[in-house]
């Protein structure tokens, strides 16, 4: 959507603050559902396709820097929470899954059609698994905060209690960018009176 660099920043920034605002509440670190850092990541990757060098980074740091932040002025050690662990670094790759989706249903998008929406609520099914599937299970996995004897009948039961809320979640902030989607290209439609690359 993004086509110039102003644009591609005004729209990081938006993105930025929109993952800021819900991603610092203090209940984030007990399954908190209405953090918006999975659809802003799956957003990015569709809006910001092709400065994933920079702005994934960006974006990866700023989550981690909230996450800093909250923890702190909660008067614990970042490093002690019951959520950093080692696998709290496979964070990386589950939410990089979310940009590569977007990012891929962007290059596979044409326009505002029927066709493209069914596509983008499969794309948008996978990437959430996906990120859920290593969030979840590098936790479960990598932390010493989950009780041993560790088991995959465990891990299922504990990946199924979560599961359904993260991708409501998820779907309800992505559905909200495709309304502010639809309505921008529709508005630059008219502004130049004829059609627009979406």
């Amino acid at each position: 959507m993004a086509t110039t660099q102003t644009q591609r920043l005004g729209i990081l920034a938006a993105l930025a603050l929109v993952m800021a605002a819900t991603r610092v509440h203090l209940s984030l670190f007990h399954h908190d559902i209405w953090d918006a850092s999975w659809g802003v990541f799956f957003l990015a990757g569709f809006w910001l396709r092709g400065t994933g060098r920079w702005a994934f980074p960006l974006l990866m740091a700023e989550a981690v820097l909230v996450d800093y932040l909250v923890i702190t002025h909660m008067g614990i050690s970042f490093w002690d929470h019951y959520c950093v662990s080692l696998g709290y670094w496979f964070l990386v790759p589950a939410y990089g899954a979310l940009w590569m989706g977007g990012s891929w249903l962007a290059r596979q998008q044409r326009g505002l059609t029927l066709s493209t929406l069914a596509l983008a609520a499969v794309v948008l099914l996978v990437s959430e698994t996906a990120c859920y599937t290593i969030s979840n299970g590098s936790f479960y996995w990598l932390s010493a905060h989950v009780p041993a004897p560790k088991s995959f009948t465990a891990w299922f039961a504990n990946f199924g209690d979560w599961y359904l809320p993260f991708l409501a979640t998820t779907a309800t902030y992505v559905g909200l960018g495709a309304v502010l989607h639809v309505l921008a290209t529709q508005l630059a439609r008219l502004s130049h009176g004829g059609e627009v690359q979406h």
